[in-house]
């Protein structure tokens, strides 16, 4: 079944840039992942330093994959996530 999920970051307005940059390098890589079937970034309209992030995988082992991943620790958990000021996150299952 396949495994979604829809991730809101929140960041400094002075971080933005930093954050567009990193999230934008995961996505090429991510998208390059064998059960990726979508990953992609928003900029959250009138609100500054929000993203959106939508993420769709064949199943729940291909987005534990996708966590395990070189470029998830280094790109999200190194260098996005200190710079967060709120991080909401839902996962689902695609009916």
């Amino acid at each position: 079944m396949a495994y979604a999920v829809v991730a809101r970051y929140r960041c400094e307005p002075a971080d933005e840039a930093a954050v567009r940059a990193a999230l934008l390098q995961v996505r090429e890589h991510t998208r390059a992942e064998p059960a990726n079937e979508a990953y992609e970034v928003h900029s959250v309209v009138d609100e500054p330093g929000s993203f959106l992030l939508y993420e769709r995988y064949a199943d729940r082992g291909g987005f534990e994959a996708h966590r395990a991943a070189g470029h998830f620790e280094e790109l999200i958990v190194r260098t996005v996530w200190p710079l967060l000021t709120d991080r909401a996150v839902t996962f689902a299952e695609v009916l």
